[in-house]
């Protein structure tokens, strides 16, 4: 401890489940991103299948509404962890030019909190939703009826992710700010 060996065995020690971690994450958000975007072009297609088909066919789709809106919901919770990982969320900078860096790292970590909070909560309601939906045999109530433990998984596990992904980054951040550079 005297040379200060101990900590730096000690901080990478703990390094490396954490980068393992965000490798774990970055490959999972990577595969996401792409259903999720595949999950885009589906919907769309889908819509303009419907459209197509009403229009010139006369034939009505009761279907494609619900499928399209499962695919948008899917394709938007699920990717929602790749995108704070980028920290591509819609943000107000104004602020972030006036605070110094120091005031700034704690306004980030206090958003960050306060996001991962929220995001936690919306996950829990989303899994006891899903559980549901799941052992009640909840189904949407259109003609077609498809089961909505469906979208209430993919709301579930976009949130689960998104939480995830915040409590990593208030890791860093306060790890960060507690060994300085």
């Amino acid at each position: 401890m005297a040379h200060g060996l101990d900590d730096v065995e000690t901080g990478q020690a703990a390094a490396l489940p954490r980068r393992a971690t965000d490798r774990i994450l970055a490959f999972v958000n990577g595969l996401v991103v792409k259903a999720s975007s595949a999950a885009l072009v589906a919907a769309g297609f889908v819509l303009t299948y419907s459209v197509i088909v009403r229009y010139f066919l006369k034939i009505s789709t009761d279907w494609q509404d619900e499928t399209s809106v499962f695919l948008i919901i899917g394709a938007v919770f699920l990717s929602s962890a790749a995108v704070q990982a980028m920290r591509g969320h819609v943000a107000i900078e104004t602020i972030v030019g006036l605070l110094p860096p120091r005031v700034n790292r704690v306004r980030q970590i206090l958003v960050d909190v306060a996001s991962l909070a929220f995001c936690a909560f919306f996950a829990w309601k989303s899994w006891t939703l899903l559980h549901e939906a799941w052992v009640d045999g909840y189904h949407s109530g259109s003609t077609w009826g498809p089961p909505l433990w469906i979208p209430y998984s993919l709301m579930t596990i976009g949130m689960t992710l998104l939480s995830i992904q915040i409590l990593l980054q208030v890791i860093d951040e306060t790890r960060r700010g507690s060994h300085p550079r």
